[in-house]
């Protein structure tokens, strides 16, 4: 877990999941969206979340594919978010209920 939230504290790793949230895309399209940054660059933060299991790398010839692994994220959620939204919503439900004065 401590590789997942290490991988996900920087904002270009953030952004570079958003970039796979829908299709999978090869390095070289990742540059070029990230064309402030130098291939090298690029690179060390997909291998960061390759550890992290944040993406699923798919070799196909030359092309190196980035496929986003939702599954950690998802654990995250499971562990930290969502016990915690049920907690809220419960109390949210109950301070309602007292300010509309029913039960």
């Amino acid at each position: 877990m401590d590789r997942v939230f290490k991988a996900l504290a920087s904002r270009i790793r953030r952004e570079l999941l958003d970039c796979l949230k829908d299709n999978p895309r090869t390095t070289g399209e990742l540059c070029e969206r990230f064309d402030t940054l130098d291939r090298c660059t690029v690179m060390q933060h997909l291998k960061v979340l390759e550890r992290a299991d944040l993406i699923i790398v798919q070799r196909k010839g030359r092309e190196r594919w980035n496929h986003l692994n939702p599954l950690p994220i998802r654990h995250i959620q499971d562990r930290w978010i969502g016990p915690h939204a049920d907690q809220a919503v419960t109390l949210l439900d109950r301070l309602k209920s007292d300010l509309e004065g029913t039960d």
